[in-house]
């Protein structure tokens, strides 16, 4: 975009004197495009390995796993994505070779998805691409990186993702 000024900035003294305080609305307006600009920049590092961010973080998960295989409600709990999220990201990989579905010998009526050797390989791949790009966050020193963990962190204890 290029633009000569920050239209979030812009909106926000704009916000005050329509509306009032205007920190919360910057602060998560900023937030929300950095997700896009990260989302987008992860994206094009993993096209040529056909996996969207979404994709790659099921991929990590699942070669995690100390079988390489998990329940796909297990996945969507440790994701933090709804079951149809779920679903159609592992039909995706499925269709890629990068994982097989198999029946839960714990639970006759649940499903395993299980990386295969050609998902390890793309994991292992794809994750020295993110790596070397410091997953979009270059422009971060070690402790910058520490400060934004903590103040996500937060924000999600606060959501309820997890209990401290």
């Amino acid at each position: 975009m290029d633009l000569p000024f920050d239209p979030i900035e812009r909106a926000a003294a704009i916000w005050q004197r329509r509306f009032g305080p205007a920190l919360a609305m910057a602060a998560v307006t900023s937030v929300m495009r950095a997700h896009q600009i990260l989302l987008s920049e992860l994206d094009t590092l993993l096209r040529p390995f056909e996996l969207t961010f979404a994709r790659y973080e099921a991929l990590v998960l699942l070669s995690f796993s100390r079988t390489g295989a998990l329940p796909l409600r297990l996945i969507g709990e440790r994701l933090m994505v709804h079951p149809t999220s779920v679903t159609n990201t592992i039909d995706r990989l499925e269709r890629a070779g990068l994982v097989a579905r198999r029946p839960n010998p714990n639970d006759r009526r649940g499903t395993l998805a299980e990386i295969t050797p050609a998902g390890r390989e793309v994991v292992e791949t794809a994750t020295a691409v993110l790596m070397a790009a410091d997953f979009g966050l270059a422009g971060y020193d070690e402790a910058e990186l520490d400060d934004l963990f903590g103040l996500l962190r937060s924000l999600r204890v606060n959501a309820g993702d997890f209990t401290e």
